[in-house]
């Protein structure tokens, strides 16, 4: 892949913030210096992602995930170097230089260009065939739904034939079959008949944030099983990487966005003046959809179908965004069993009573938990606390948890005392558990083992690697006669000083984390290094006490090649003599540098 300059690259990053693009996807806590939040590479209850604003990196201590605004999109939007780039240069109101890309970079990116294309006209052509007098099962449908034409157009519904209609007319418009098999719109079987992949059903297109079409939903018109068919995961479309109608929703001037299930909810409350909503593509929210939702909104309100409330993996989606740091909502509709039901029968005005109305994910939770519990029997009231109290406890805001148990207290007819008393306990555990681990992880033998040794050289090595990150030149030029990267130990610091070493003999050092071309293990490893603070009034003194120390780490092994030498009796009078001479001066230079 073509690189761009790395003039132009610093500038980019020059002109964003880490901790903004972060926590876009990570609900972040300034501690001290840096900011910390829960890593999203990897499952923790304790947050031990950190982020730094002074150097502009990030990392995780859980996992060893590292690296800077870029790396981190890679790794998040699961996307190459250049798309990164695209993003941050957006960020920063910079405009990218066309650059040249492989043959096989070009061929995939004529190939996506080419299946936009056919979804753009597949869409048209559904839309069209809508009122044509073959889609009569499907007019009388949106007529059911009482969906008026201008809503047809603005989210271009549709119908799709029989057979083979679609690729007749895709091929009639000059396609390539290599092109139209990509789009998976059209399937042929292993007996090389070609059937359309959607027939007779109502079709919804879906569109990215760009309003490309990327995909379609088709509903059934008769008892025909599944009830919804969507289309696969294609060169152009990912489903649980996309939101039905963000498109539009985004746009929205309200400060946040209901999320609904299905296609129909969110089409039915668009025509009746609710812009502000998206549909989960009949998934479980993702990872990346929240994540594509933080990037216009951070307050969402979940409006799923009355009966899919309490799934599992509803509950995980509502644990995602809370993750990412949305204020989250519940809608609580009552009197239908979804919000295309709901506003149909009593209008956007109730609605929007209801969405004023709708309650935290708290509330939810407790509620939920309610329904299936009698709080008359001695058990389930105990279980009541004891679950309720779990949950108060992950509660970060204090005024807020005192809402909660006073709403509690009086809904539920238990005492704040009890709920007090068992988040003493929670905290009480939570607290022995950390004393606990801390007593374990400080427990040492009284030997000093081979790996203590390696790991104090280690930690030499890391601090001399931090101050020539910091201080560039200053300190290149006091130790690069003085230490080689032949003299650290541990191989990834010796990679890593052979690349500063290199760097520096051109000039200071400025895209510390582009010089490792994604090498992860490095990455993680020099940002971990970058993560710790550089503490120290007298740069000079602590050069060269390193410097010293190196010194004394290369004579104490020449010493110890030494001894060998002498144990193993094979020298001749002439070598013991000038070995012996030789250790003695290792022995006065060691003593006068100590």
């Amino acid at each position: 892949m073509v690189r761009y300059e790395n003039s132009l690259i610093e500038e980019i990053k020059g002109n964003i913030d880490i901790v903004d693009i972060i926590s876009q996807y990570v609900l972040l806590k300034r501690k001290g210096r840096n900011y910390f939040g829960l890593c999203p590479f990897h499952n923790e209850k304790s947050p031990s992602f950190s982020v730094s604003e002074d150097k502009q990196i990030f990392h995780c201590f859980g996992c060893g995930a590292g690296g800077d605004a870029l790396v981190f999109l890679q790794k998040i939007e699961n996307i190459n170097f250049n798309e990164a780039l695209e993003i941050l240069a957006d960020r920063a109101n910079i405009t990218l230089p066309k650059i040249e890309t492989s043959k096989e970079e070009q061929e995939k990116l004529l190939m996506q260009e080419k299946v936009y294309e056919i979804n753009k006209v597949a869409a048209e052509f559904f839309h069209q065939n809508l009122y044509k007098s073959s889609a009569k099962p499907a007019q009388e449908y949106v007529k059911k739904r009482k969906l008026d034409n201008a809503t047809l157009k603005k989210f271009q519904i549709g119908y799709s034939g029989n057979f083979d209609d679609l690729y007749k007319e895709l091929k009639r418009q000059g396609f390539q079959d290599k092109e139209i098999f990509e789009s998976k719109l059209v399937l042929r079987s292993k007996n090389g008949i070609v059937n359309d992949a959607f027939k007779k059903r109502l079709m919804f297109p879906i569109k990215d944030v760009k309003d490309r079409v990327i995909a379609f939903g088709g509903r059934a018109l008769d008892d025909s099983k599944p009830k919804y068919i969507n289309s696969p995961d294609t060169i152009c479309y990912n489903k649980g990487k996309n939101l039905y109608a963000l498109n539009i929703a985004k746009k929205t001037d309200k400060d946040y966005i209901i999320m609904v299930e299905g296609y129909m909810d969110a089409v039915s409350l668009h025509q009746r003046g609710i812009d502000n909503v998206v549909a989960s593509l009949g998934t479980a929210l993702t990872d990346r959809q929240a994540r594509l939702l933080k990037r216009y909104k951070s307050k969402v309100i979940i409006g799923y179908d009355s009966d899919s409330a309490g799934q599992g993996a509803t509950m995980r989606g509502l644990e995602i965004l809370q993750n990412m740091g949305f204020d989250i909502r519940i809608l609580q509709l009552e009197g239908a069993k979804d919000p295309d039901e709901f506003i149909i029968k009593y209008g956007s005005g109730k609605f929007n009573l209801f969405v004023q109305n709708a309650i935290s994910l708290v509330e939810f939770k407790v509620k939920n938990l309610r329904q299936n519990l009698d709080l008359n029997q001695t058990n389930d009231k105990i279980k009541f606390l004891n679950e309720v109290s779990e949950i108060l406890s992950k509660t970060n805001n204090d005024i807020e948890k005192e809402v909660y148990i006073d709403k509690i207290c009086k809904n539920y007819n238990i005492s704040k005392e009890a709920i007090y008393a068992q988040l003493n306990k929670i905290a009480y555990a939570n607290s022995s558990a950390k004393v606990l681990d801390k007593q374990v992880a400080v427990k040492k033998p009284e030997i000093i083992t081979k790996k203590e040794v390696e790991n104090s050289n280690s930690t030499k090595e890391n601090l001399l690697i931090l101050l020539l990150v910091n201080e560039g030149q200053k300190v290149y030029q006091k130790i690069k006669n003085e230490i080689t990267p032949d003299d650290f130990k541990d191989e990834k610091n010796k990679k890593i000083a052979n690349v500063l070493y290199e760097e520096l003999e051109k000039g200071d050092i400025t895209n510390i984390i582009g010089l490792f071309n994604g090498d992860e293990e490095l990455i993680s490893h020099i940002t971990y290094i970058l993560s710790k603070e550089l503490d120290i009034s007298d740069i000079d003194k602590a050069v060269n006490d390193l410097v010293n120390k190196f010194l004394i780490n290369k004579l104490l092994e020449e010493k110890n090649l030494i001894l060998k030498q002498l144990v193993s009796g094979n020298l001749d009078k002439e070598q013991t003599e000038r070995i012996e001479n030789r250790l003695n001066e290792i022995s006065l230079k060691i003593a006068s540098i100590k």
